[in-house]
């Protein structure tokens, strides 16, 4: 069980850095990212991400030093935080393709996509970023090491400031459609 630990602390360290830098070059920048072209623009995007990954994981000694140890209720929690965004995964699946996923709609000029409003996003906005939160907090929970705690906390304040920028860039190509959405339509936290 220590070594899932130990991996999961380290995927968690790596991959969310990486991919909260990855959407914020994205983002505020989306007319010059389609001005190059999907291929290009993944070409100068990736290695970046990627070379944020490795410096995580060669930080990873001083990262993951102090461990809380296991935590059978803290996992249990975490546990059924997988659960409710695998759910909501399978949910997601249903409208978001991979290609949405890697942000094609946001790189081409060619495929802007579609504005998605029904389903989930009827109800919330940001759906996958609460999904993506849930499970990070979930694998958070059951490695149990300060330095993941401090990776979520990084999400947290990354992916609000992304959704931030993200809807700008979707305001900028959908326009009034977009607009109307927002204004029916919360953030992160369904009206009940």
């Amino acid at each position: 069980m220590e070594t899932i630990r130990y991996v999961i602390a380290l995927m968690l360290i790596a991959a969310i850095p990486a991919a909260i830098f990855f959407w914020l070059l994205i983002h505020p920048f989306a007319r010059f990212w389609r001005r190059l072209g999907t291929g290009c623009s993944y070409f100068i995007l990736c290695p970046i991400a990627f070379g944020v990954m490795a410096v995580m994981v060669m930080l990873r000694g001083r990262l993951l030093a102090a461990d809380f140890g296991l935590n059978i209720p803290l996992a249990l929690v975490g546990l059924t935080l997988l659960g409710a965004a695998g759910i909501m995964l399978l949910t997601l699946r249903k409208r978001l393709t991979i290609r949405v996923l890697v942000g094609i709609p946001e790189l081409s000029p060619e495929q802007p996509g579609s504005l998605i409003t029904d389903g989930i996003y009827a109800r919330i906005r940001h759906p996958r970023y609460v999904q993506m939160t849930l499970a990070i907090l979930g694998y958070a929970l059951i490695a149990n090491y300060p330095a993941v705690y401090a990776a979520f906390f990084l999400w947290l304040a990354g992916i609000s400031a992304v959704a931030l920028l993200e809807e700008r860039e979707l305001l900028d190509r959908f326009g009034e459609e977009y607009r109307f959405y927002c204004r029916r339509v919360p953030r992160f936290i369904p009206k009940i």
